[in-house]
């Protein structure tokens, strides 16, 4: 029992002085705190504090771009598909034989031009048996007038005459227009399809011929979302591109908005018009469709890396001149955003042209008034020396540089390095875009007007009411 117990204190004894000399090994070194209370005396130990939390005293090194201006638009992209400005089917309104047709695949056809002749001999028989009837019915009329002027016949025998005038001149008609929808007329200016009747063909009623396409003018078709129900209106202008023309595009004009949105993709349909007279475009084609809302030309964007969310809010942090000379200092600055571009976002309000604004480093930036030093992208830092000179030795600007930080008076406040020049606006090069097809000269034949961006459409490019 006396060496069980024996065993015990040794073991709470061993345990007690591991545990005494792992906590002597891992305690705080002294020089740590020294360093620590040291450091606001003698002055910051870089620009970026060792770290870089950007403390009272401290300088932060960030990254800045001025505001630019650049021309912005706000514009939407959809795909849509072409349709012909006007496209019809003919077809046959009476069973018959073709006997004659009057126009070559592909053809350009103008309106009132007999394309289709049918089999019209039964009808052409009862016209001239009508013709015939109509003339018999007009002498009898006629003859009847002057005899019951003469008070030989009654007034109703005169009736009776001009009652089968009547008659007769009804079968005229009626012979007439049987015998002319035998013939099938281009019902408006375009182009005949590839037919697929031949002469001598019997073709009922509804049967298909041929088909008419009017492309002078083509219509483009495409959905937009329903947030910008309200900026399309009619009068805006549209860039439409082609996959199977590549390299070019050609400028529409929004025609109609269909009042109605999709309820299954909540989105409305809107129609544009192309001046298609050089007749490269054919219904059916895919297209790609880019609708200007509205163009600027001096719009204030800054990188997307400057804006700082913060909930609903966005943010940006400015750098402004110190109190003292030479020195730039953070001023948080809220901002109304607009349209984005590529790397870019449009400022709204908040700043003004040529405003310098944190690009990178913003975390360091712990409250307004911090002072910051601007860092050029490809070039050292301002203050840095190959040796272990601290930014104090580059602040004093001494020629034989002999000075250092632990030189200054500790009472003195910490040296801000002179501020970087400001870097050069970054000129970014805009892709290349497609040539826009320049209209034929003449009327355009999409009758519209072009309405000026940020203005209401003229009255007669707008919807009726």
């Amino acid at each position: 029992m006396a060496s069980k117990t024996r065993y015990l204190v040794v073991a709470v004894v061993g345990i007690a002085a591991a545990s005494g000399a792992a906590w002597w090994l891992q305690r705080p070194a002294a020089p740590a705190k020294t360093d620590a209370a040291a450091a606001p005396a003698g002055g910051a130990r870089g620009p970026g504090g060792q770290g870089g939390q950007g403390g009272a005293g401290r300088v932060v090194a960030v990254e800045a771009t001025p505001v630019r201006q650049m021309a912005l638009r706000d514009d939407a992209e959809a795909v849509g598909s072409l349709r012909s400005r006007r496209s019809v089917v003919l077809r046959p309104e009476v069973s018959g034989r073709i006997t004659a047709l009057h126009f070559t695949d592909g053809q350009r056809v103008r309106q009132g031009q007999v394309l289709v002749q049918f089999d019209d001999q039964l009808p052409r028989a009862q016209v001239q048996q009508s013709q015939a009837e109509l003339s018999i019915a007009q002498a009898n009329h006629k003859r009847n007038q002057e005899l019951v002027a003469q008070g030989f016949i009654s007034q109703r025998s005169v009736d009776e005459s001009a009652a089968n005038l009547e008659v007769a001149q009804a079968k005229l008609a009626l012979a007439q227009a049987t015998a002319s929808r035998l013939r099938i007329l281009a019902p408006f200016d375009g182009i005949a399809g590839i037919r697929g009747v031949n002469v001598g063909d019997y073709l009922k009623d509804g049967a298909d011929i041929v088909n008419v396409e009017d492309l002078d003018a083509v219509y483009v078709d495409f959905r937009l979302p329903e947030r910008l129900q309200a900026k399309v209106r009619t009068g805006q202008t549209a860039r439409v591109a082609f996959d199977a023309l590549p390299g070019v595009r050609y400028a529409a004009v929004v025609q109609a908005i269909n009042p109605q949105i999709d309820a299954d993709g909540r989105a409305v349909a809107v129609r544009g018009c192309i001046d298609n007279r050089r007749l490269q475009l054919r219904p059916g084609m895919f297209a790609r469709v880019t609708t200007v809302f509205s163009e600027r030309a001096n719009a204030r964007v800054v990188p997307e890396e400057a804006i700082v969310p913060e909930g609903s809010n966005a943010f940006v942090f400015k750098v402004i001149d110190g109190k003292e000379p030479g020195t730039r200092v953070s001023q948080r600055t809220a901002v109304k955003l607009g349209v984005r571009a590529p790397g870019f976002v449009e400022v709204v309000d908040g700043l003004a042209a040529d405003d310098l604004v944190v690009t990178a480093g913003q975390q360091r930036i712990q409250r307004d008034g911090t002072a910051v030093r601007v860092v050029v992208l490809g070039q050292p830092e301002a203050g840095k020396a190959k040796g272990s000179a601290g930014p104090a030795r580059a602040a004093s600007g001494a020629a034989s540089g002999a000075a250092t930080a632990a030189d200054a008076p500790a009472s003195a406040a910490p040296a801000v390095p002179a501020a970087a020049p400001a870097p050069a606006p970054v000129v970014v090069a805009a892709a290349p875009q497609p040539a826009l097809v320049e209209p034929l000269p003449g009327p355009n034949p999409c009758q519209a007007a072009v309405a000026t961006p940020g203005r209401p459409a003229p009255a007669a490019a707008r919807q009726p009411a």
